[in-house]
């Protein structure tokens, strides 16, 4: 199985097969980790998100898409859109986030990825409860690197320490070797 960890790192410099991108529906670059994602990757990220959005549209909630990662060390970003947090349909909410992790991961394996780094989808000004949403994302990725055995390492890109706390209080160990 998959060794799953969680750092205190910015996602833009990991060395892995793929980092994943906390995207809006447009794929065109914004705030927060997905404008970190874009600008560090520089223009080819944004030529391949148009190029998505002119042969399918938006990416709607919960689906993934791939292109490369530009000027970061990571050989792929796999694009995501979260649900925006409202509070109103919380079992809805859990099934849209687990589907980002789940398809980001089943993207990663069809492309024969062997690591993978997450942000924390949606808890930024999408408004997902951190709490909630960690414990949604490591249910999520333990499952599904149970159906993708190429997967190997999987590592949770934490913004704070008070991020990473969160995910080792789930049992995802704090790994600096994994990447």
């Amino acid at each position: 199985m998959a060794r799953l960890a969680a750092l205190r790192r910015d996602i833009t410099t990991l060395e892995v097969d793929a980092v994943v991108n906390a995207a809006n529906s447009s794929l065109m670059g914004g705030g927060g980790v997905d404008g970190a994602i874009h600008r560090a990757g520089g223009p080819a990220i944004l030529e391949e998100c148009r190029a998505v959005v002119d042969r399918q549209g938006r990416l709607p909630t919960g689906e993934a898409v791939i292109t490369t990662a530009g000027r970061m060390p990571a050989r792929h970003v796999i694009h995501t859109v979260g649900p925006v947090w409202t509070g109103d349909d919380p079992s809805g909410h859990d099934a849209l986030l687990a589907s980002c992790y789940r398809t980001a991961l089943a993207l990663a394996a069809e492309h024969g990825l062997a690591s993978v780094a997450f942000p924390a989808i949606s808890t930024g000004i999408y408004g997902f409860p951190k709490d909630r949403a960690a414990g949604i994302a490591v249910g999520t990725v333990t499952d599904a690197v149970r159906a993708h055995p190429s997967i190997e390492a999987v590592v949770f890109a934490c913004f704070s320490d008070a991020d990473v706390d969160r995910y080792r209080r789930l049992g995802v160990p704090e790994d600096p070797d994994l990447v």
